[in-house]
Formats: C-alpha cells, structure tokens, sequence
C-alpha cells in the first residue's frame, strides 16, 4: 500500500518488458543482467479461496495482476474489497549463473507466496475470517536459491481490516545482488531522510524549548517531527525492517495520523510565520478540518478511517495551492525568508502532484527527483526560520543595544541629581568642620558627612560596576603616593567606624618609593572596596592594610597589596560566589550588614582589565585575606607647590561656570579660603564672553547648563585658540564622558561632589605648571 506523500520507490518503465499472458510469463529471452521484470499480466485467479500448492481447482478466471478488488471482475461481477483470493503464475527461466530473487511487495492486507509449493514468503497471516486473519506490510527482496527453469507462482491474500483488497504494486524477479542492491539503496534513503528531518524536528524543537518561543518554529518542529515517519512508515514500509514487531494496527494508525498532523502543523506554521499574510480565520478552519481527519482516525476502525484519504488528498492540494498563495503575498510584501518559503512550495507540489499521480496508478515518479525534492523543500523552509531566527536576534541585540544606552542616560541623569546637591552638603560639611566648631557639633558633622560619603558610594558602585559592564573603564595615569593612598584610606575608616573594638593596622614597607605611576583614583577605590569589605563583617580583632615589596628595579617595582581581617571568615564552597555582583557568603547575612554588594566585583574586575587577579585566602569564623600583586613605574618628580601653605592659591584668578548657586557658594568658600579670587559665569555663554585669558588663569566648568552647556563652551573656546586651563567640575558621570571630555580640549575632570584637597591639587597642578593646549 503507498499512501499519499509517501517516498516512492519504483523508478522503472515497462513498456517493453514481458508480460504474462494465460497464467504463463515467458522469460526464457530475458537479459536479467539489464533490467528487473515486474511479474504482470495476467494470471489465474481464484475468488473467495485460498488456494492451497497441491490443491486442483478446475474454475479459474485470469485477472491481471496487479490490480485491486474493486477494479477486478469474477463471473461478471466487480468483487468487493473484503475476503480471501489467490493468483497463479508459471515463469519460464533462461539459465542464469547468478541467483535469482524476488522483490515483494506489501499487498491489502496480508499473504503468503508459494514457490514451487514451498511457501517463500509472508507478510502478516491470511485467514478465511476477519478473526484469523493478521495484517501487516512490508517489502521484501527473498533470494531462489533452486536453480529450476520454472517457477510456480501461488499468492493467497486476504483483506478483512482496509478498505481496499488485492495487490497494486508489481512482484519483481531479477539478480539477487541488484535487487538487494536497489532495496539498500531505496532503504537507506529513506532512513537518511527520516533521521534528517527527525533530527531537523528535534533541533528546532530544542530552539523553541530553550530559545525565545517563536511559535512558527514549534510548529515546523512538530511538523518535522510528524512527518518524518511518513517517510519510512510509508512507502516501502524501511521503518518496519527495523521494528519488525509491531503491529499492523498500530502502524497503520501512526501512518495516517502522522499525515493529518503534519498537514495540521504546516498550516498552522503558515498561519504563524507571516500572520499579516495569512487568513487567521481560513487557516484556522483548514486546521480543524486536520484534527477532525485525525479523530475519525482515532475513534474508528481501519476500513472506515481507510476510505477518507482519498477525500484527504483533494484537501491536501488545497492546501499547497493556499500556501502558495500566502507565500506569494509575502514575497510582494518583502517578508523575511518569504522567497524561500515561495520555492519550497514549488517543491513540495512537486511531490504532492508525484505521489497524487503514483498513489491512482497512473505514472511512476522518479525517486531521484522526490529525494531532492524532500531536502529541497526542508532545506528552504529551514532558511527561513534561520532568517527569522538571526533577523530576531539582530533585532533582540539592537533593542539591548538601546536598553543600554537608555540605562547608560538614566544612569548620568541619576548621577547628575543625586551629586548635585550631595556636592552642598558635603562641600558645605568639611567648609563647617574647618571652622572650629564646638565638639558636639563635629560629633554631628562627622555624622552627616560619613552618611553623606555612604550614599555617595552607593552611586559610585552602581555607575562604575555599569561602566565596567559595558567595557568602557578608562585609567587616567599620573602620579600618585600609595604610601599616603593607603594612610587616608585606613585613618578615613579609623576616624568613622563606631565599632571601637577593631584595631586598624597600617603595614608599609618602608622602602616604598614616594611617587608611582599609576591611576590614583582607580588604585584608591580597589583598596577602599577591600578594607570597607573588611569592616562590615569585623566584629572585633583588627584589620591590617600591608603594601609590600615583591621585586625592585630602576624603572618598576613590584607591590603585593592586601587587606587581611578577623572577621566571620568565608567557606570554602562560597569563596568565587563572593566576587559575583550583589552576593555576600550568606544570603542571611544579607540584613545584617550594608552596601551593596558591589565591591568586591568592581574590584576584581578593575584588577582583570588590566590583567591582575584578586586573590584570596580564608577560614570560616577565623577571618580573610584579600590580596593582589600589581607593577607599577618608578617616577622622581615632585609637584612644586607654592611656598604660601595658609593660602595655596594666593592671587590665583579663576572662572567658576556654574548655574546652580548652592555650588557656586560652596565653590567660592573654598576658593577664597585657599586665596583664589573667583568670577562666576551662569552658563556656557557667558563664559566665552566673560573669559579674559590676560586675567583668569582657569576656568573651572560645569558640563550641563541652560543656553549652552559646558562642551559646547569649550569647543567655542578651543576653537579661537584660547589655551586656558579647564578643568571640568561635573556631577554627571556617563559611561563614555571622560573620552567626550578629553577630545574636546578639556584638562582634567573632577567629579561632584568633590573632595577639597583633590580640587585644590588639580588646581594646583595647572595653575602652577601648566601645559600648553594643543
């Protein structure tokens, strides 16, 4: 039996070759080492008994062979689809050297093959009665190993279970060594295009699974993997080779249910993959159609689900011819991949119509072209979910892409108005506590000034774990003394901490050179990050900040920097979770102490940029040890400041650009206090106006101002050669603002709020030895 869309397997004409003729086929003239002969024509047939080799019969009629029930005639009238029958066919043999062997195929719906009275072949078990009676399907290629001129052909079949009866396929004679070798190569296609578009089926199936859930490719998937058992459970039955044993039933029901679901599937692919295109209404009630198809299926026996294919095919080509159409209507609408969906149409019609014609008796396809046909269509409707697929990542990646810029934006803005006005509090806290005030109001001032610092590190973690996120850390190198880096560093938490119970211990190897080369600001936050880690889970004991010599030379020396404490220790198993950003050893302990959690991760990833690890070493309630080792350059110069300690910047004119006047007071407080006079420009406009290069000998900017903001300021400035020092006073800390910043001829960057003695170095530094401006 070949059902509709199964691989076909016969490629031969024969038009010239023998046939049978009385019950007698003649082959004694035959050339077996040129063609295979189908064993057609007329042989003896013998209605409603199965004919046993050694029993005479005297009343036969010829029918040709092959041909099914309903088409044959017996004593006048058409015969039905049920019942028993057997065939009768004498082969006349040439000698032929090599063996000879027989291809038979399945036949409606089981029978036994006599040769020369011996039975040769079996396929299910006929019986008299519907009860005795066992289906099955198979092809199968059987060598005659007798060497006798003459072959008696007896073929019983009975048919209780479809509703066709009889044979439509030809028995074939032929050498043994071509028919296996056609039979390998028929099966091995189809095993070859079973496993393919099976493992097709799983793959996209997997990528709906664990991808973004694209309906379209579940639905191929699943058509796939329906339609991949039609190729071997169809046709020539390859499938039942391998699994031999299962019934004829359930086989039978996986055939036509593999049909109706796959059609099911495609249609709602169609539907999904260009939904604009694609009648919702109409594909949905093609798919009900399919489903109803498969419950009839299910619910009824094989001689009433059998009869519905024919109906079905018609269905079918409906279905191909809209789908074309959808996929027509694509293409005009320049939908993707919706001209490889065109194509494989073209192919899958191909099939169709081959398989229509075959399934009638009406011509043999070549089953070169279905082959080709199959992988051409699977291959173009795999394109274009691969075209979706990549079109749905590019668009996924351009929508990260502005997600990023977006929290790039939020982040600045955030940034901007927080420090803003922590730029006041904390400017106008350290102008407080240099007045002399009374101890109860340092007490509160130390207060709001480590809070105020607090929430300041908050930002800082959140914007610099973004910053190295997105790959875009800078390191600004200069001059730096670690010596004093780490002092500050250990006094700052010494002078803030409440818990008296810690000792702060600072270990510096007294061969340490006064001036480094390296980031100052980045080598500040990687200890700062450490020793805050440390104290927010130290109870009591001590913390030691060490920096050490490793290895010394003219040019470079070698640090091991570490911070090691007493504290609740980490285990072992928890060790590398620390490092992840937001994660502490113990989610329990997450309540109990502050931050956020943020650290250690933009430690260690500062560290990696520049290809140093953070190591660490630690023992559970006993304490940690975090330690890296960095080389750093040997530098001799030393900033000359000016000799006037009290006033720093005695008779230093400057430019202050700023907007916000909370800012601008707590600027000029400090500036006075250092000696400086000061000028204040409300926005960037007024500055280029305002700016007297013979009288002001830097300008201190703010970025972001009313009528026109500090880059545009600055390249007006730049651009008629002004070559005064600017140093950009910024509360806005976008990813890429350094690069902007540098490019446009600014000097040097001092972010809000600003500590005091870094402003008036950076002043220093420019004032007192300034570079010329190129």
């Amino acid at each position: 039996m070949t059902a509709p869309l199964a691989f076909c397997q016969e490629n031969k004409s024969s038009l010239s070759l023998p046939e049978a003729r009385l019950g007698v086929l003649d082959l004694r003239n035959t050339n077996f080492y040129t063609a295979d002969i189908p064993v057609k024509g007329q042989w003896k047939f013998f209605w409603n008994t199965l004919k046993e080799p050694s029993e005479n019969i005297e009343y036969f009629e010829y029918a040709e062979l092959p041909r099914l029930w309903k088409d044959t005639v017996w004593k006048n009238k058409k015969i039905p689809s049920q019942g028993i029958a057997s065939y009768e066919v004498k082969i006349l043999l040439p000698k032929v050297k090599e063996h000879l062997a027989l291809k038979i195929p399945d036949a409606y719906s089981s029978y036994n093959l006599y040769v020369n009275n011996k039975l040769f072949a079996t396929n299910g078990k006929p019986g008299e009665t519907k009860e005795t009676t066992i289906p099955y399907w198979s092809t199968q290629v059987i060598p005659l190993l007798e060497t006798s001129d003459t072959l008696n052909l007896l073929l019983q079949i009975a048919n209780f279970h479809h509703y066709k009866g009889g044979v439509n396929r030809n028995i074939e004679i032929g050498l043994f060594s071509n028919l296996k070798r056609e039979s390998d190569i028929d099966h091995a296609s189809d095993y070859f295009l079973t496993g393919s578009i099976f493992m097709g089926g799983l793959f996209f199936l997997g990528l709906y699974l664990f991808g973004r859930h694209d309906k379209s490719i579940l639905y191929f998937a699943l058509f796939c993997l329906c339609y991949s058992y039609r190729i071997g459970g169809a046709g020539q039955y390859s499938l039942h080779d391998v699994f031999p044993y299962l019934s004829w039933n359930f086989t039978l029901h996986c055939e036509y249910l593999s049909l109706y679901l796959a059609v099911a599937m495609f249609a709602l692919y169609t539907r999904s993959l260009y939904p604009e295109d694609a009648p919702q209404k109409i594909m949905s009630i093609m798919t009900g159609i399919c489903f109803g198809f498969i419950t009839i299926t299910i619910i009824s026996p094989p001689v009433l689900f059998t009869r519905l294919i024919n109906y079905f095919i018609i269905i079918v080509l409906v279905y191909v011819v809209f789908a074309t159409y959808i996929y027509w209507i694509a293409v005009r609408n320049k939908r993707i991949g919706s001209k490889y969906a065109l194509l494989s149409t073209a192919a899958i019609f191909i099939i169709i119509i081959s398989d229509t014609l075959e399934y009638y008796h009406i011509t043999t396809p070549d089953k070169e072209i279905l082959f080709f046909g199959y992988l051409g269509f699977f291959f173009c409707q795999s394109l274009i979910l691969s075209f979706k697929f990549a079109t749905t990542l590019k668009k996924a990646k351009e929508e990260a892409e502005i997600g990023l810029k977006v929290k790039s934006e939020f982040l600045s803005t955030m940034s901007h108005e927080i420090r803003t006005p922590l730029n006041s509090v904390i400017g106008m806290t350290h102008l407080m506590m240099k007045e002399t005030p009374r101890p109860d109001q340092r007490q509160n001032l130390d207060v709001m000034l480590f809070s105020a610092n607090n929430l300041l590190t908050i930002v800082n973690d959140v914007l610099d774990f973004s910053t190295i996120e997105e790959g875009k850390i800078v390191f600004t190198i200069g001059p730096m003394d670690i010596s004093m880096i780490a002092r500050n560093i250990l006094l700052g938490y010494k002078a803030t901490t409440s818990n008296p119970g810690i000792n702060f211990i600072l270990d510096l190897d007294k061969t340490l050179p006064s001036k480094l080369s390296g980031d100052s600001a980045r080598t500040t936050q990687i200890i700062d990050n450490l020793v805050h880690n440390a104290c927010k889970f130290t109870a009591s004991g001590f913390i030691r900040l060490a920096i050490n010599e490793e290895s010394r030379n003219e040019k470079e020396i070698t640090l091991k920097i570490s911070v090691e404490d007493t504290g609740i220790g980490i285990p072992a198993d928890k060790q590398k979770m620390i490092f992840e950003r937001f994660t502490q050893a113990d989610s329990s302990f997450s309540r109990g102490f502050s931050g956020t959690g943020l650290g250690l991760a933009i430690s260690k990833r500062i560290l990696e940029v520049q290809g140093i690890e953070l190591l660490l070493k630690s023992e559970e309630n006993k304490g940690s040890v975090f330690y890296f080792t960095q080389t750093f350059q040997i530098i001799q110069e030393e900033l000359k400041l000016p000799q006037t300690l009290n006033l720093p910047l005695s008779g230093v004119q400057i430019l202050i650009v700023e907007d916000n006047p909370m800012n601008v007071l707590v600027l000029k407080k400090f500036l006075r206090r250092w000696g400086a006079e000061s000028e204040v420009a409300e926005n960037g406009e007024e500055a280029v106006n305002k700016l007297d290069p013979s009288k002001h000998q830097i300008i201190l900017m703010d970025l972001h101002m009313p009528v026109m903001d500090g880059y545009e300021a600055t390249k007006v400035l730049r651009s008629r050669g002004e070559t005064v020092p600017i140093i950009a006073l910024t509360a806005s800390v976008a990813l890429d603002v350094e690069k902007d910043i540098y490019g446009i001829g600014i000097n040097a960057i001092i972010f809000k709020p600003f500590i005091p003695d870094n402003l008036l170095q950076t002043i220093s530094n420019h004032v007192f030895a300034a570079p010329s401006v190129q």
